[in-house]
Parts: C-alpha cells; structure tokens; sequence
C-alpha cells in the first residue's frame, strides 16, 4: 500500500505551516519543509545569502534535502516544494510511482498574502525576509513568474491528484474544504 504525499502549494501568506499544524492535529505525517530545513543553515552560506536576497536555491541541493528528508514508509506533508517546473517535473518523476501524491494549491489574491505576511510580521511570528518590503515584492514575483506556472502544469500532470482551494475565507471553513478535497 502507498502512503500519502501531500504538496501544499501557494504564494507566501496563504496559510501552507498552519494548515500543515492542522493536519499534523489529526493525523501522523512527517513534515518536510524545504524553507525551514534551508533557513537551519548558517547566515554567512551562500545558500542562506541567496535566500536572504529572496532568490531560490538551486534544483540539485533542494533534491538532495528532499531525497534525505522524505520517508517513503509514512505519509508525508511537503511545504515548499516544488517551486519551477523543473521541480514539479522531478517531484512526479520521483514520487508518484512511490506515494499517492495530492497536490493542494491554497489560493488567494496577492493582497491577501501581502496582509498576511504584514500581519504575521506586526504579530512577531515573521520570519528574517518578511521585514524587508523589497524582499516581500521579489519572492511573491518570483512566486507568479515561476512557482505558479509548476503549479499550473502540476494541474494536468500525470499520476497526481490536483485540487485548488480558496483559503480568503474563515480558516476552520478552509480546513474543512482541505478535508473534504483530500478525501475526495
């Protein structure tokens, strides 16, 4: 029997680490969170740099710290990944022969993300990139330039189950319709 994947998708803000904490709640996965497991790195890296400057990480070290950090024997939540279509290419290559891979893609507006991350900040829950507006404007354009074409092509990818889901509203209503698609 296969163990689930579920790839959590979405600009910045949309609510990827709570509704992870949330399924975590009610059921055991492993968590991969490429952002976290990258941000553990030392500040003077090339790698914290280059995230330091909102750009991303190259493909081959994020597949290395997928292929060390996901176990195919449990189910597992991924937030983060993938974030080109490059990525999303390898993630199906790699994992849906492995895992009932269900990719949720959690939308909402661009101002509604930049609330959040803004909100986020004012509540001392931000993180080092969210402080600097300049940071905030290169990663949401590189979240429309190049995640959100993986996770248009992620829509008819072979192998996966896709669902899009509008988290603008009440989260216990977007976590119920996060349920419902993942038991559908």
């Amino acid at each position: 029997m296969k163990h689930d994947l579920i790839v959590l998708m979405g600009g910045q803000g949309v609510g990827k680490g709570t509704f992870s904490k949330m399924l975590r709640a009610r059921h055991e996965y492993s968590y991969v969170e490429i952002g976290a497991l990258l941000r553990e790195l030392p500040a003077e890296s090339e790698i914290a740099k280059t995230m330091a400057r909102g750009e991303l990480v190259s493909d081959d070290l994020i597949y290395d710290l997928l292929q060390n950090n996901i176990n195919c024997a449990t189910d597992v939540i991924l937030d983060g990944f993938p974030r080109n279509i490059s990525q999303a290419k390898w993630l199906v290559e790699k994992f849906a022969d492995k895992f009932n891979v269900h990719v949720l893609y959690l939308s909402v507006p661009e101002e509604i993300m930049i609330a959040r991350i803004n909100k986020r900040i004012n509540e001392g829950g931000g993180r080092a990139d969210d402080a600097d507006a300049s940071v905030i404007r290169r990663r949401l354009d590189t979240f429309w330039k190049t995640t959100f074409p993986a996770i248009e092509w992620l829509k008819t990818a072979p192998n996966i189950k896709f669902s899009e889901i509008d988290v603008r509203g009440d989260v216990n209503d977007n976590f119920a319709n996060i349920l419902a698609a993942l038991e559908n």
